[in-house]
């Protein structure tokens, strides 16, 4: 379970920030020389649905991943920038905080 939540995790930090890409672009095209509404209209709502499912997976993270608070809050606020879910999920997997197993903190020694 916590494999897959992890996966899902990392997969909708890429596809937030590529939705923020392209969310972008509509609105250069909006309010650009074509003055076409069509890009925000479209990628307006997938950007929507992505930041949602982004927000409860990290809220998911959180609890299975045993996230202290201080971290769960910093990956929320991490969905409000562009590209900054990129940045979040980049330092998060170097600290180990997307491992499927803890890592203990000391070397275990054989007992007996």
């Amino acid at each position: 379970m916590r494999e897959k939540t992890t996966r899902l995790f990392v997969a909708a930090a890429i596809a937030e920030a590529c939705s923020w890409l392209a969310l972008l672009v509509g609105m250069a095209v909006k309010y650009g020389p074509p003055a076409d509404e069509i890009g925000v209209k479209i990628f307006g709502p997938v950007h929507g649905a992505l930041f949602v499912a982004y927000g409860l997976l990290v809220l998911v993270m959180a609890r299975t991943h045993r996230w202290s608070p201080v971290v769960t809050v910093v990956a929320l606020a991490c969905s409000v920038p562009p590209f900054a879910t990129l940045l979040f999920e980049r330092w998060a997997k170097r600290r180990g905080l997307l491992d499927a197993v803890p890592q203990p903190q000391r070397p275990l020694t054989p007992v007996g």
